[in-house]
């Protein structure tokens, strides 16, 4: 924790205007100065490893850091809650913001100068006078990080009131955890923000030793445990707050407490730790000041079978190797608040190697998230750019259940879900060769349009179906009926069967509570297969592997391992993190060669694996100065791969070959002319015996 906080104190330090004392990027939010904390920790802390313990200029930017808040704060102590996308909304005692100033205070005050410190103690007082008069409110996290706080600011200033208030609240909070560790502030958990109450809670117990905090950390950390995909990913489907993302966590002070919270500690940092990365600054900070210490349990986070059931059967996760799945019963009326989403999907499925493949969560107004749907799911839609929507529309159209019913079963598990009046039951049965398979039925009568879906989330690459239709997904609408398809798809080592009936639609689209227009990224949008029901079609299966392709034919050449040279005198860089070289092009013309040396004298298939990206250019591959294929368009919305792509066949004889990469032009959305290649292949065409020229179903915009 130590190293990595002083690896990462020049970069904050760098961070900081010269001339404001405001930290991070343009526009300015409060929650940029939390930067303070971890500075002051670096400067507190004595170790003969520590650099920067008692350093000048780590005080000064403390103290001009805490002074741009004292600036910024309105009469009641409160601060813009804005965004990064300079949305606003309202004001607020930021809570992340107002935690990190009372504990740098804390450390820095005796050496601060006496005019600052004076400034900050009026400050930091103004700010917690108005936090103590929301200590009566409900237990929501927000008001418990505040709570935190005000102990410490309690401390501090040797107010017991704010610290009995403070201690009365935090004792609520544990009163009110859910018997399965988590807390609610609707309807079952809020996986991601029950980390709030666990810091909250940890920070506290550091700092009062109150002891009877304790079970409810034991019992939180054994909630997050069972909400970790094998790969220390967060399990979304049970939250009510945020949809699935790949990032993990890592947890915080409130897990170090007690042994089942250190060992997803442990856990959880293993491959930073692997792989000599650093924590974040304010992660080592936070462990450095509040941490526990002792030993942490062996965790089944990566069993090859594992069988937890939350609560009185209101989820599963089942894992059989290579699978987990997780299936949650909770449900609820569709909340008018933009922050709690919609309880709407509730299978989500992981493959080892690939992640989540199918679910990641719930978001609002998209039905097409949704496991079933009574009715026409495109009559309820977030509108772009409406920044206040009906969130509980008036329609005819169900997308969250009413009730439901979980089956628990070891090996045949099931989920039964009742929309009002039609009922769809989801199971899932892993089969002997591997394979997951998913079946979805309606149970009782089909009265209405009823239908269910799965949601594929985003993978990399083209899609390639049975039929031969190759898509690469875009901005574009796609809508594809399975005589379009064929029997199954392959995407990025997912191969799903599309059952007779199924319609596959790109993209829904998630939204985004944190964005005022709801605007989310291409990359949480889903395509989903629609399998409809009627009085003869009641039912639907689909079979999902993983593919690992056929070995490579011929020789792989990896970019990154070729002499490259570029003739335009154009910058070149290596990119580790992609694999690939990146061609820094300003201007059609510009290009890199590479030289690739052939083995035998033959007829070859070349094919180049580029990466995608909003800035990069339309792209010409030449063999010895002739082209070959057709130019490559690198552009997409969000950073991806192509996958190898043909370039036709080549005649090439034994020895060293020049492969050129030059750029054609720009496609109208992209804001660049970069180009970043990965690895060229050459087949030999006699052992392949495949068309190698692209075919008329590669569709690419």
């Amino acid at each position: 924790m130590l190293l990595s906080l002083i690896h990462e104190v020049p970069a904050l330090l760098k961070a900081q205007d010269p001339e404001t004392g405001r930290f991070g990027s343009k526009p300015w939010v409060c929650t940029d100065q939390n930067a303070i904390f971890p500075l002051a920790v670096a400067w507190a802390t004595e170790d003969p490893a520590n650099p920067y313990y008692r350093a000048g200029d780590v005080l000064r930017a403390v103290c001009r850091g805490g002074d741009v808040l004292l600036k910024e704060q309105d009469p009641r102590g409160m601060w813009t809650f804005r965004g990064k996308d300079n949305s606003t909304w309202g004001q607020i005692h930021m809570p992340w913001t107002y935690s990190r100033w009372i504990r740098t205070y804390a450390l820095v005050h005796d050496a601060m100068p006496v005019a600052t410190r004076g400034a900050w103690e009026k400050g930091l007082q103004l700010g917690f006078r108005g936090i103590r008069r929301n200590m009566d409110g409900p237990t929501q996290n927000i008001t418990a990080h505040n709570a935190m706080a005000l102990f410490l600011a309690g401390q501090s200033f040797g107010n017991e009131d704010w610290q009995e208030a403070a201690r009365r609240f935090l004792e609520k909070v544990v009163a009110v955890q859910d018997a399965a560790g988590f807390w609610s502030e609707n309807c079952g958990p809020v996986v991601s923000h029950n980390m709030v109450y666990m810091e909250a809670l940890g920070i506290y117990y550091k700092a009062s030793g109150d002891a009877s905090v304790l079970p409810a950390l034991e019992r939180g950390a054994r909630f997050h445990v069972d909400m970790l995909w094998p790969d220390g990913t967060p399990i979304a489907t049970v939250d009510e707050r945020q949809a699935y993302h790949r990032e993990r966590s890592l947890g915080n002070v409130g897990f170090s407490h007690t042994p089942v919270g250190r060992g997803f500690l442990i856990a959880q940092t293993r491959p930073l730790r692997e792989e000599h990365r650093d924590v974040s600054a304010d992660f080592a900070a936070s462990m450095l000041c509040h941490g526990g210490q002792g030993e942490g349990e062996n965790l089944p986070i990566q069993d090859d079978q594992r069988h937890s059931v939350l609560g009185d059967n209101k989820a599963l996760v089942l894992r059989r190797d290579p699978w987990q799945i997780c299936f949650s019963a909770y449900c609820c009326p569709v909340p008018r608040s933009r922050w709690i989403q919609d309880r709407q999907n509730l299978v989500d499925v992981f493959l080892d190697g690939l992640g989540v493949v199918i679910g990641g969560g719930n978001t609002k107004l998209q039905p097409y998230w949704s496991t079933f749907t009574v009715g026409d799911p495109g009559e309820v839609r977030h509108r772009p750019g409406d920044a206040n929507p009906d969130f509980a529309p008036h329609t005819e159209t169900r997308w969250v259940p009413t009730r439901s019913a979980l089956n628990p079963d070891r090996t045949a598990p099931s989920l039964e879900l009742t929309y009002h009046d039609h009922i769809g039951r989801v199971g899932a049965e892993f089969l002997e060769s591997g394979e997951l398979r998913l079946t979805y039925e309606a149970v009782g009568a089909v009265r209405q349009h009823f239908e269910a879906h799965v949601p594929f989330l985003r993978r990399q690459g083209r899609i390639r179906f049975a039929s031969g239709l190759s898509v690469y997904l875009t901005e574009e609408p796609v809508v594809l009926r399975a005589a379009q398809t064929g029997a199954w798809f392959e995407w990025d080592g997912l191969r799903a069967e599309v059952p007779v009936g199924a319609t596959l639609t790109w993209p829904a689209r998630q939204h985004n509570p944190y964005a005022k227009d709801g605007a989310a990224p291409l990359a949480n949008a889903k395509l989903v297969m629609i399998l409809p029901f009627s009085a003869e079609q009641r039912r639907h299966t689909l079979t999902l592997c993983r593919v690992h392709g056929d070995p490579p034919r011929g020789r792989v050449y990896e970019a990154r391992q070729l002499p490259v040279m570029s003739k335009t005198g154009t910058r070149l860089q290596p990119l580790d993190d992609l694999g690939s070289v990146l061609l820094a092009a300003t201007r059609p013309g510009d290009s890199m060669t590479f030289t690739l040396a052939v083995e035998a004298t033959g007829t070859y298939e070349l094919l180049a694996d580029f990466v995608l990206f909003p800035r990069y250019g339309i792209a010409q591959v030449l063999v010895d100065g002739t082209p070959a294929g057709t130019p490559f368009d690198a552009y997409a919305p969000e950073l991806d791969v192509s996958g190898p792509v043909s370039m036709g066949e080549v005649l090439l004889t034994a020895g060293k070959h020049e492969v050129g990469v030059t750029i054609a032009g720009r496609n109208a959305l992209a804001a660049g002319y970069l180009v970043s290649i990965r690895t060229f292949h050459l087949r030999p065409v006699e052992a392949t015996g495949l068309q190698t020229t692209p075919g008329p179903g590669d569709h690419r915009p």
